[in-house]
């Protein structure tokens, strides 16, 4: 199984303000979208803020397996399972059949599993200082950079962003 990191933030390393993403992009939901759900039977790996920041329509994520991390064993969710530790979420998706595992966020469970990903697809939008939540800190210097693509602010994107993908050395 393939797990994967997926990830946007400012230049700052900001990822989330008050619960949710800090800026507009639909291009990057259309991406998030498009590689979580993939050809196959994929998995997403967040933690329990991420799970209720989620809009009510999509709560739980379609088509992908929703592993939600939390330190209440007795939490519960309709349409998502529930995992204490990084090893038993890696255990559910393997269980589930998962082609892929995708790490969503938050900050925390980045984290906790950034040693455990060989891929960090990477949304930089261009702009500072607009969250308080903040990305973990990596050595770049482990990683390849692959830049895909770069977009301009438009109706849809109220930031300009470049897309990446991190592989590791």
């Amino acid at each position: 199984m393939r797990m994967a990191m997926i990830v946007a933030m400012d230049e700052d390393g900001f990822i989330g303000r008050r619960n949710r993403l800090p800026w507009r992009l639909a291009s990057d939901m259309a991406r998030f979208k498009q590689l979580t759900e993939g050809d196959g039977f994929n998995s997403v790996i967040m933690g329990r803020k991420t799970w209720d920041s989620l809009p009510d329509s999509f709560r739980p994520l379609p088509e992908r397996v929703n592993i939600v991390m939390s330190r209440d064993t007795g939490w519960l969710a309709e349409g998502a399972e529930t995992a204490l530790y990084e090893g038993r979420a890696i255990e559910l998706a393997f269980a589930e059949g998962s082609e892929e595992c995708w790490v969503i966020g938050g900050a925390q469970v980045y984290e906790m599993f950034l040693d455990k990903v060989d891929e960090i697809h990477l949304t930089t939008v261009h702009t500072n200082d607009s969250g308080e939540v903040r990305f973990p800190e990596w050595d770049r210097n482990e990683w390849t950079e692959e830049i895909i693509e770069n977009l301009d602010s438009d109706d849809q994107n109220e930031c300009s962003s470049t897309y990446s993908v991190w592989r590791r050395i």
